[in-house]
This record gives C-alpha cells, structure tokens and sequence, in this order.
C-alpha cells in the first residue's frame, strides 16, 4: 500500500515584496485508499499545500519533506511527480488553445506510463469515462477547456483523474462553482477512481457540500498554514455549524504569545549586554 507522507513541511511563495511564509509545520499522512478533506478560511494555506505537492515552481519548500513511498518529492520536477503518482486538480483549470482533448489526454498517459496505450483500449476508457461524466462526445475534438463551463471545466479534471490513474489525487476545491448536478456527477467520479484504483485522495474544500458525496476518512482543520485540528467527518459538520471563528482566535492568540515570549528573550538579551559593557565616560 503506498502512503505519502508530508512531514514539517514550511512553504513560502513569491511575491512583488519579496517571499512570504505561508505553511509553518504541516504534518499529514494519507494511505492509498483514504479520503482527507482540508477545510479552513480563506488565506489559510490550504492552496498553497497543494501547489506545493504538485511542485509549481512558485513556491518554494523551505523546509520538511514531501515523501511519496518513502521517495522526497521535494527535489522532483512537476512532470516526475505525475510519474510517480502525483496528481492535482485545478481550482481554476487553464485553457490550452491549439491542443485537442483527445491529443492532451494520450500525451499526458504516453509521459506518465512511458508507453502509447494500445488504440482500440484507450478509445474505449475515453469513451466509457467520458459517458460516466455526462460530458458529449465532441468534447473530445475541442480544444483543451477552452469555451468550456466551470462545471464542465471541472468535469475534465476527473476525466484526467480517471483516465491517468494516479496513486494519489489532491483535489483543490474541485466543488467551487458546481451546481448539485455537477456536484453529484464529479462526485461520482472521484469515487469511481477510488474504487478502481484504490485511489488516496486530498480533497480542499471551504463547505460540507461536497462530503455528503465523498466521504472522508478524516478531516483536517487549516488555519494559519498549520494543521489545527483533525477528525473524522463529524468534524465537517460542526465547522458548518460553527464556523471557523474558534481556530481562528486560537491561532492568533497564540501567535500573539509567541510573539511577546520573543520580544521578551531579545530586551533580556540587550539587557545582558548593556549590564556586561564597560561604562563610556563623555
């Protein structure tokens, strides 16, 4: 069973006024099989560790590991994550004008497992996932995402999902933007590939909505670029009950601690100094 493994990890990102902090020790273990749902406000870095994972080049691991069987996925380049079993949907899918679905899709599934699949069964699988997912055949000869819907955006994520079988799929608010049709629909997909493949999946998501289809195993609290709590998916139920207000309080207060503790230690430190240094006569 393959398991990754994300320890203390610390990110920033790139800015106009230079890096930034945003994750500050995030610990998470997810095994092949397993669905763990990431919810918090906004701001709070739960994009960030999906960027992260994925390896977009604008932010940077300052810190921990990324471990996928054991393999630091740090030192990989984005396309041999996808090789070895990384997969990410977009919460905003680009637009690749000039590249057909059809073409992205056999390209993506050539690079991932080293070899064209056989023509007859591929067409088959494309047809098959793509009827699976209410989306017309002739979005197979248009051009990648461009003119589609976000619900149809959305849809070709998992059609990709499906399709490139991943070890481990992180999903960024793949429910944003989905009326419950589309919910249901991409829902059903994301279930089908765990199901076919054993599939472990991240899932970022702001609301419930979306864990009333898929249901996590556990559930994990983000705010201020740490894990704050984790549960099962009770958990979910109370924050869309309660909000996030509570962590949120929390983690400022203890930023706030942390803060007077080390302005503390540096005037003690001056202090010291200024007590150790020998007077200076005018």
């Amino acid at each position: 069973m393959s398991t990754l493994e994300i320890k203390d990890l610390h990110v920033s990102v790139d800015t106009e006024q230079g890096a930034k902090q945003i994750l500050r020790g995030v610990n998470l273990v997810i095994k092949q099989g397993e669905t763990h749902a990431i919810m918090g406000p906004n701001g709070s870095g739960k994009s960030t560790l999906a960027y992260a994972i994925a390896g977009h080049p604008k932010y940077h691991v300052t810190s921990g590991s990324i471990l996928l069987d054991g393999e630091e996925m740090t030192t990989l380049s984005v396309d041999a994550r996808a090789r070895a079993g990384l997969f990410l949907a977009m919460q905003y899918p680009v637009e690749i004008p000039g590249v057909t679905v059809t073409n992205f899709l056999r390209t993506a599934k050539t690079a991932i497992d080293g070899s064209a699949p056989p023509i007859r069964t591929w067409i088959k699988d494309v047809k098959s996932s793509m009827t699976a997912l209410r989306m017309d055949s002739t979005f197979a000869e248009r051009n990648v995402n461009e003119g589609f819907s976000g619900g149809e955006k959305k849809r070709n994520e998992i059609l990709q999902l499906e399709l490139l079988k991943p070890k481990f799929a992180v999903l960024d608010e793949t429910d944003s933007g989905l009326d419950v049709d589309a919910l249901k629909i991409v829902s059903e997909g994301v279930n089908r590939a765990k199901s076919n493949t054993d599939l472990g999946v991240l899932l970022i998501t702001h609301y419930n909505r979306i864990l009333r289809y898929i249901t996590p195993d556990f559930v994990h609290v983000f705010v201020a670029g740490q894990v704050a709590e984790s549960g099962g998916p009770e958990l979910a139920v109370q924050l869309e009950n309660e909000g996030y207000d509570e962590y949120v309080k929390a983690s400022a207060a203890a930023a706030a601690a942390i803060a007077s503790a080390e302005a503390a230690d540096a005037a003690s430190g001056v202090a010291a100094v200024a007590a150790g240094s020998p007077a200076v006569n005018a």
